[in-house]
């Protein structure tokens, strides 16, 4: 992962000094280079916007109101004559927007979709409001704002921002590179898989549009300098409602679909005033083009990285297996019961989903939960996992209760579960999910948990993995994570019956190479009959039966539960 982040960003640095160096040589018409300035700082903007919408998948209408900030920060800073320069001025802006980038993800929190659209355009159409009202620092006395003795021309202050620019696209992509970057895109594909590898989705949120806030400053402050003066309509909320359709469009969470949307956003309003047409028509081409990308699910750069990658020669398989002794070492557990639930009763008003449920896990052991569909197995799942917070009853961990205990700190704690449906975002690589659900493995080690369970090589694209072995993926961070217990939720389901017996082999070796016990739901009854040593049995939310897996599936209550056969029958 780091050697793909420093490929990219050598790549964008190379781009970056060739760009450079013609601007700065003079090989370009001044009023090219004014208009490639623009570009920049509306690729910076977009970049901020892409960190929200983008790769956390919310709705930001307010990115303009941050760059307001910082462009204010500077101005009052210039002045108040504040030693060190246009350079420290607009990383101090940048840090004054942070605390509204904040106060607008607390909403977040809670509000989702076109909810928190609301609360972020209101931001904005209030900053409008106080904009309107107001001054920006300098402008009655025409103050203009200086720029670096050394990028004091046109040409020079394109390079000036250009640095800007390469230093923000550098670490945007080493972060999204890191296991903030990959919470952000699980948050955004589902934050209940996130909370479950333990991450916590207000900071996961927070983050971001703190992140994305110091960067709108600082557009807000390169801006500052580009233009000397500034006035309340460079900040407008149309400007915000236009930068996020481009960059929903462009896909501005890269850095190439940044320079993409700023080339749109600068040149397209310059195309119609030469051609004498109404300027409003951009804002239609956007909000067009926005949508398409929302129905077809792919934005312009996206597009483009996947018709460059089919350029690129195919990577060679590595057919070297890890062995077992590269796995992470297993955590010892102490002795008795790893999981205890007593009285588990769970109520959606009248009816009734689990009715007094009791079962332990013992360390070290494989146990089993079966029943037929709606007997209240995934609800099981979800109370102790803790996406139900209403329950009653007592789920303990190794004797330590975890009533109160959200989701993310009981994964942390050591409960760590899979889901019957897909939920990796298909952005990560296999083994950014890997690092996202197992903090501090090796790259050894997370070889070695890939191949154990014939997962492809860490450098896959998820989208590229079909629905099968992305199942298997799902397990593999699971038990990575080395939990104190492994809740599997159906995880033979999509496989074949050679794939099945596989799958059940590497379920019964996780406690001994994990060091975690295991509470298996499941419907296919060999695999239970494989690895499980206990089985507990639910049917309409009751415990019906529990044991053996050989004493159990031969109970009379067991086979009618499954088989629909009436009690007399099966005597008969």
């Amino acid at each position: 992962m780091k050697r793909a982040s420093l490929r990219a960003s050598l790549i964008l640095i190379v781009v970056a000094l060739v760009a450079g160096g013609v601007a700065y040589a003079g090989l370009l018409p001044s009023y090219w280079v004014f208009l490639a300035t623009s570009v920049l700082i509306t690729g910076v903007a977009l970049q901020s916007l892409g960190l929200v919408a983008g790769r956390t998948g919310m709705i930001a209408l307010c990115q303009m109101s941050f760059a307001g900030v910082g462009a204010w920060t500077v101005g009052y800073l210039n002045l108040a004559e504040a030693p060190g320069g246009l350079a420290t001025w607009i990383l101090i802006g940048g840090f004054a927007a942070v605390p509204f980038g904040v106060a607008i993800g607390l909403p977040a929190l809670r509000l989702r979709g076109i909810n928190l659209a609301i609360v972020t355009l209101s931001f904005a159409t209030a900053f409008d409001t106080i904009l309107a009202t107001m001054t920006y620092p300098g402008q009655t006395d025409f103050l203009q704002v200086p720029r670096p003795e050394l990028f004091d021309s046109d040409e020079g202050y394109f390079v000036f921002v250009l640095l800007f620019y390469v230093a923000i696209a550098v670490s945007l992509e080493f972060i999204s590179r890191s296991r903030l970057g990959a919470s952000w895109l699980a948050v955004r594909h589902s934050e209940r898989a996130a909370a479950a590898h333990g991450v916590s989705i207000a900071t996961a949120k927070l983050s971001a549009f703190a992140l994305s806030a110091f960067v709108a400053g600082i557009s807000g402050g390169l801006l500052a300098g580009y233009l000397g003066t500034l006035v309340a309509e460079n900040f407008s909320m149309m400007q915000s409602l236009s930068l996020y359709a481009v960059s929903v469009m462009t896909g501005a969470h890269f850095a190439e679909g940044a320079i993409i949307g700023g080339l749109l956003v600068v040149m397209f309003p310059e195309i119609l005033r030469r051609l004498d047409w109404p300027q409003d028509i951009g804002n239609v081409l956007f909000a067009i083009g926005a949508t398409q990308a929302l129905s077809t699910g792919e934005t312009m750069s996206e597009t483009f990285r996947r018709q460059f990658r089919k350029l690129l020669p195919a990577r060679a398989p590595k057919a070297a297996a890890a062995s077992a002794s590269q796995l992470p070492a297993p955590i010892e557990r102490a002795a008795g019961p790893a999981l205890s639930i007593e009285g588990l009763t769970v109520r959606y008003g009248s009816v009734v989903a689990l009715n007094n449920v009791s079962l332990s896990v013992a360390s070290g052991t494989v146990a089993g939960l079966i029943g037929p569909n709606g007997a209240g197995k995934s609800t099981f799942i979800d109370a102790v996992a803790g996406f139900l917070s209403s329950y009653q009853g007592s789920v303990r961990l190794g004797g330590k209760p975890l009533e109160g205990v959200p989701a993310h700190l009981r994964a942390r704690e050591g409960v760590r579960r899979s889901w019957q449906t897909n939920r990796i975002a298909p952005e990560l690589t296999v083994g950014g999910y890997l690092a996202l659900a197992a903090k501090g493995l090796s790259a050894s080690e997370t070889k070695a948990v890939l191949d154990w369970l014939d997962c492809p090589h860490p450098d896959t694209l998820v989208a590229s993995v079909d629905a099968g072995t992305r199942r298997l993926l799902d397990v593999a961070g699971v038990v990575a994570a080395r939990p104190a217990v492994v809740l599997l939720d159906e995880p033979a389901a999509g496989q074949s019956h050679e794939e099945t017996l596989r799958l059940g082999q590497r379920i019964a070796e996780i406690p001994k190479l994990f060091g975690s016990a295991v509470l298996l739901v499941e419907h296919d009854m060999d695999l239970v009959r494989a690895v499980c040593s206990e089985v507990t049995v639910l049917d309409f939310g009751q415990v019906i039966a529990s044991g053996p897996p050989a004493k159990v599936l031969s109970e009379r209550a067991v086979k009618k539960a499954y088989l629909g056969i009436e009690e007399e029958s099966v005597a008969a």
